[in-house]
C-alpha cells in the first residue's frame, strides 16, 4: 500500500479533506453537514496517512495527542449548552451575538456546539485508527 502514487496523492489530497470539512462544518446548520461529518472528513487524510506511514511516524508528524481533541471538544460543546444557563434560558438553548461577521453571519452557540463536536469527532477517530494501526 506505500507506494509513489498513493504517498503523492495522499499529499495532494489532505489539504483539499481539510478545506471541505471546515465548509461541511461552517454550512452544518442549515443544510447538511455539521460538527459530527465535518470531524469524519477532517479526520480521513490522518487515517490514510497512518495507513500507509504507520502509526508512529503519524503521531510524529502531526503531534497529535488525541485526549487532548477529546477534552477540548467536549469542553467547548458542554460550554455551548452552559451559555444559555448564563443567561437566563433553558439548558442548550440558542442565542446569537449581536455582531455580524461578513462571512460566517452571526456567531451564536449552534456552531459553538458543532465546533465541538468536530475536535471530539476528529479526536475519537484518530484515537481509535491510531490505537488499531500500532504496531
Amino acid at each position: 500500500m506505500n507506494t509513489l502514487i498513493v504517498r503523492t496523492a495522499i499529499k495532494i489530497l489532505t489539504p483539499l479533506f481539510l478545506i471541505f470539512s471546515v465548509y461541511l462544518l461552517f454550512r452544518g446548520h442549515n443544510e447538511p453537514g455539521g460538527g459530527f461529518i465535518g470531524g469524519l472528513i477532517a479526520a480521513m487524510p490522518l487515517t490514510f496517512h497512518a495507513m500507509i506511514y504507520g502509526a508512529r511516524e503519524t503521531k510524529k508528524m502531526f503531534k497529535i495527542n488525541t485526549m487532548v481533541l477529546i477534552a477540548l471538544g467536549l469542553l467547548i460543546s458542554a460550554s455551548s449548552g452552559l451559555v444559555s444557563i448564563f443567561e437566563g434560558q433553558p439548558f442548550m438553548s440558542s442565542l446569537w451575538a449581536d455582531f455580524y461577521l461578513p462571512i460566517f453571519g452571526k456567531p451564536g452557540t449552534p456552531i459553538m456546539f458543532d465546533i465541538g463536536v468536530y475536535i471530539l469527532v476528529v479526536g475519537i477517530v484518530l484515537r481509535i485508527t491510531l490505537n488499531l494501526s500500532e504496531e
